[in-house]
């Protein structure tokens, strides 16, 4: 049996929450309006809050436009929030109003956080980051990724379920002990 490999490892151009240095890296590639890739945000946010032991987290987008017409926009508008310092309160947010539809909330979320809402909203406009979501789906297709959502431990790809206790389980089995 061939266990798939991550085959573009993670670097610098990935969006890491938690330390570099973590014996454990748990890379999802997802989208945002998938309601499978919600419940598994929602599982390893519960695993961070109650591990002892941190992991590193890497978010790739992949999304599936045919499925989520608004994956792509809401990939975009995630990476328009990195360029000014928040990936993270932009992910969390697009999985919490998972099925928006127009920006007047997402606009005033954005401007609570403190981000230029006009460059906000014109790097978005402008799909200013459509290849950078390019380049996650193409590293996803180059490691096999077929579907959403799709997680990888230690760059090896984790084919097992995704409820609370079989996740927690396969990423204890990658710690050193």
């Amino acid at each position: 049996m061939t266990v798939a490999q991550l085959v573009v490892p993670v670097s610098e151009w990935d969006h890491i929450l938690g330390s570099r240095s973590a014996t454990v890296t748990l890379l999802e590639y997802g989208n945002y309006e998938s309601p499978r890739c919600k419940e598994v945000h929602h599982t390893i946010k519960t695993i961070q809050k109650r591990d002892d032991r941190p992991f590193s987290f890497v978010f790739r987008h992949f999304p599936l436009t045919a499925i989520h017409p608004m994956a792509q926009h809401a990939a975009e508008t995630a990476e328009a929030a990195a360029a000014q310092g928040y990936f993270w309160e932009v992910h969390d947010y697009l999985f919490e109003q998972q099925h928006y539809r127009g920006n007047g909330k997402l606009l005033r979320f954005a401007a609570s956080l403190g981000l230029d809402v006009d460059r906000f909203e014109r790097e978005v406009a402008e799909h200013l980051y459509a290849e950078r979501v390019k380049a996650d789906i193409q590293s996803g297709i180059a490691s096999g990724v077929n579907g959403i959502p799709t997680l990888f431990i230690n760059s090896i790809r984790h084919d097992g379920l995704w409820d609370l206790e079989s996740l927690q389980t396969a990423i204890a089995s990658y710690r050193r002990p």
